[in-house]
Order: structure tokens, then sequence, then C-alpha cells
């Protein structure tokens, strides 16, 4: 069942990771190359937002990377960390549904596509508050949110050339 012959790259999964969120309904998804501050100091793989809702995506290679992020403060104190609905998305035979942490998902990639394993939920649950297996670190996400806007801003401005004063009127 595991794609033996050819394992996909971190990069790669994170990239059907941020496809696979768009495909459901996600219009804002953030990949790891998207870096940002945030209060709590978490990197998401993939972090995808939509009415009401968001959603984290960790991406996971190997058993021992998923073993050493049990040890990240995020995970340990999960309302330090991002996502309403979170997940680990590997390939078959790295996590198991029996080595879940209460409240996560899994996605496994089989042959280039993702396909739902555990805890995806139904259309309407994204938005009910008693579905959420977590609350989300609202301050951290908008941390992220704000960095990206403003680094819009930046290249708005920078690319415009007309207005690059706006760049020291902002403190950029």
């Amino acid at each position: 069942m595991r794609n033996v012959r050819h394992p996909k790259t971190h990069r790669e999964l994170c990239e059907l990771a941020c496809r696979f969120l768009r495909n459901h309904g996600f219009k804002v998804v953030f990949s790891d190359r998207f870096h940002a501050w945030t209060s709590c100091g978490e990197h998401p793989d993939a972090l995808g937002f939509r009415n009401g809702a968001s959603c984290l995506i960790e991406v996971k290679c190997s058993r021992s990377d998923f073993l050493a992020d049990r040890k990240k403060v995020f995970r340990a104190e999960p309302e330090k960390g991002m996502g309403d609905w979170r997940f680990y998305l590997c390939e078959p035979g790295v996590i198991t549904v029996d080595d879940l942490p209460a409240g996560w998902g899994l996605l496994y990639v089989i042959n280039g596509r993702v396909r739902k394993v555990h805890g995806w939920p139904r259309n309407y649950q994204w938005v009910v508050t008693k579905a959420k297996l977590f609350r989300a670190n609202k301050q951290a996400e908008c941390d992220y949110l704000f960095s990206a806007l403003r680094r819009l801003e930046i290249r708005a401005v920078t690319e415009n050339g007309t207005d690059a004063d706006r760049v020291q009127t902002y403190g950029l």
C-alpha cells in the first residue's frame, strides 16, 4: 500500500496538502514555504481558512519526525496550537489511527492522491462549534494572517514603485 518506489518529499506532501485543502473549501491556504511569526512558535506545513473554521495539516515523512512532534509545546498543550481541525498527512505505514493524539485526524497520500483515513468532518460540521475538536489559538492565527497581509502590502508597494514612501509610513 505504501509508495515504496517513489516516496514523496516533504515539499511534495505539503503541496498535496495545500491542494487538498483548496479542493475542500478552504479558499485561503498557506504552505510551509510561508514563514510567519506567531505567538506560539508554530510553523504549519499547511494551514487553511474558510468561513468559520481553520484547518491545520502537519506533514510527516518518517515515524521519528512524528514522534518528535509530540515534544512541541503546542502539541503538548493543544490550546496553544493553530487549527480548529488538525490532521497528520503521510504515506501509509508512517502513522496509524492508533498513533494519533486525541482529536487529530489522519490523511494518507496514495499514488499522489490524498485519502481521508480518519476524522475528516462532514461539510456542515466545519463551522459547528460543538463539533470542533480543538479550540484553536486564534491569536496565533491572527498573527499568521497579519504577517501574510503585511507581506502583500509590502509587495504591492514595492512592485508599484510610486508608493515606495508608504513602506516607511507603515514602519515596514
